[in-house]
């Protein structure tokens, strides 16, 4: 499997916007909890956001350079199985951040990605 060039983040504003203009983001809860910072591939993204952000509208989409992130980012098996990207490093580097966009979710579970998921 080839690393892609994005790993991508969902995190509330209220959690995002006080480390944005830091130089590092602790995630949200769960990672906390985990010991690791959960991210999504552009093809898991859809699917995480309808499981576990249904109705959300205070979301904001972190697009995350996976060079930047060195041996920390590690693919673990996951949902049915699937290879998440899990960030081991310590918090979130926010220079690795490449753009930022808010995102809301339906209470279906819909999403509209920005055109820049890739």
């Amino acid at each position: 499997m080839s690393t892609p060039e994005f790993v991508y983040k969902i995190a509330t504003l209220a959690a995002w916007a006080p480390a944005r203009d830091t130089a590092a983001f602790a995630g949200m809860p769960i990672d906390a909890n985990d010991g690791y910072i959960h991210f999504s591939s552009a093809e898991q993204l859809a699917e995480t956001l309808r499981l576990h952000f249904a109705g959300q509208s205070d979301l904001v989409l972190l697009a995350v350079r996976s060079a930047d992130l060195g041996a920390g980012l590690v693919w673990e098996a996951s949902r049915g199985g699937a290879l998440f990207p899990h960030f081991y490093g310590g918090p979130l580097p926010t220079a690795a951040i490449a753009w930022e966009s808010a995102i809301s979710v339906a209470s279906d579970g819909s999403c509209a990605l920005p055109e820049a998921v890739r």
